[in-house]
């Protein structure tokens, strides 16, 4: 705008004063808009949306527009904004777990087999994991710990999201079936498809999504076991339930603190539709891993020193979960969940060195 027509430093001053005020007149009515639409929402958000939320929601979205263009703007940003579509730590806790089923395995050790269950590995946990947050988007924009995620924002488009979920599914399926052998890449395939078409809508519909997601917790030790011997032992399916009753206690733990969350976006947990029964299987299956743990040396997973050298850690697992059982607060399943993540990779470098 020039100044020209206002020639007197007074007018000019007046001038910035009025545009200045009408700046603030139309960011004050988009909160309006906003807050009117918070208010006049379904009667399941109005008991659990309040005032206050939807103004912070509110100045959330006018931050994340400014957000968009700082990312946008440099193309530098782009990795990252793949490494959050992608879950990057899940997506490094399944790599992990793969390779702990491909180190156990009775085979030679291959740099280049190991490498290639890896990356596929990898790429197809990149691809259901932004293939799951395109499904969410909605409801993820109604949880505190999902809101600002690149969807949710639009710092990434759909379009953009599916593009990079097929490329890396499309990428690891191949790599696993011509760089390892047929099975592996179906487990991988079949692992994407019940992440993405299963679980993920069954979140709001049962809480049996929490036994859907388990099995993906544990086909990825299955794909690293057969990646390095082209079938599957007893020992891989000891490998599998024991990565299949961990994630009980794991996620239970961690949903417990985030009833209001899961309640607010409709999603069917344990811990909020059936708190008794989540804290019977955080104990249960806390308990199977111990038992299962005993079961390694008879399945020729490990030696005998392995049961002996995994009690304390589990049985301190268990001490936890029974704890979490009792009191059912947010100070036990806190400690519960963080444990929960020390506790695996213990596990499986117990495992490695006691390989039989």
């Amino acid at each position: 705008m020039s100044f020209g027509i206002y020639p007197c430093l007074s007018c000019r001053i007046g001038v910035l004063k009025i545009l200045s005020f009408q700046n603030y007149a139309q960011r004050s009515l988009s909160c309006s808009s906003f807050l009117y639409k918070a208010a006049t929402s379904n009667t399941r958000l109005k008991n659990v949306v309040t005032t206050n939320e939807a103004v912070t929601d509110c100045e959330g979205i006018k931050t994340s527009f400014a957000d968009k263009e700082n990312i946008s703007a440099t193309i530098t940003s782009l990795p990252q904004q793949y490494l959050m579509l992608s879950k990057i730590r899940l997506t490094s806790l399944v790599v992990m777990t793969s390779m702990c089923g491909y180190a156990m395995a009775p085979s030679a050790f291959s740099l280049s087999s190991a490498l290639v269950c890896s990356v596929g590995t990898g790429l197809l946990s990149c691809a259901a994991n932004a293939v799951n947050q395109f499904h969410e988007v909605p409801f993820d924009a109604q949880m505190a710990r999902t809101r600002n995620r690149l969807l949710v924002r639009s710092i990434v488009t759909p379009l953009h999201a599916i593009g990079f979920a097929t490329a890396c599914a499309s990428t690891g399926g191949l790599l696993l079936f011509f760089g390892a052998n047929g099975l592996t890449a179906a487990l991988g395939f079949a692992n994407l498809i019940l992440y993405t078409s299963i679980y993920t809508p069954l979140k709001r519909v049962s809480i049996l999504n929490t036994w859907v997601g388990s099995i993906v917790g544990a086909l990825p030790p299955l794909m690293g076991w057969s990646c390095a011997t082209g079938a599957l032992g007893p020992g891989a399916w000891v490998l599998a339930g024991i990565l299949y009753a961990w994630q009980f206690p794991h996620f239970n733990a961690l949903s417990w603190n985030l009833r209001p969350d899961y309640s607010r976006a409709g999603y069917r947990m344990m811990a909020v539709t059936d708190p008794g029964l989540c804290r019977r299987t955080t104990l249960r299956y806390t308990a199977a891993i111990m038992a299962l743990s005993f079961t390694a040396p008879y399945a020729d997973l490990t030696n005998y020193w392995f049961a002996l050298e995994s009690l304390p850690l589990n049985a301190y697992f268990l001490y936890l979960a029974w704890d979490f059982y009792k009191k059912s607060d947010s100070s036990s399943s806190r400690k519960l969940f963080r444990f929960s993540l020390i506790h695996l990779p213990i596990l499986m470098l117990l495992m490695l060195i006691n390989k039989k």
